[in-house]
């Protein structure tokens, strides 16, 4: 999917994305919103949150807690 305006499947590019896209929202739930807009579906489980790519729920990878 897309970090940044690139393609890619790296969990670290993603994650440097995602929690970059995280500081800009108010919450959780606004977060989790904007993630769906990119491609991605985060899921909150007891190791972190599950990163998957929509719209195959193809699972990246979890980001600690």
């Amino acid at each position: 999917m897309f970090a940044n305006n690139q393609l890619t499947e790296n969990l670290d590019d993603v994650r440097a994305f995602l929690l970059a896209e995280r500081g800009k929202a108010l919450s959780d739930a606004e977060w989790r919103f904007r993630m769906k807009g990119y491609g991605y579906q985060l899921r909150r489980t007891e190791r972190g949150m599950e990163v998957s790519r929509l719209p195959q729920h193809h699972l990246l990878g979890t980001l600690d807690a």
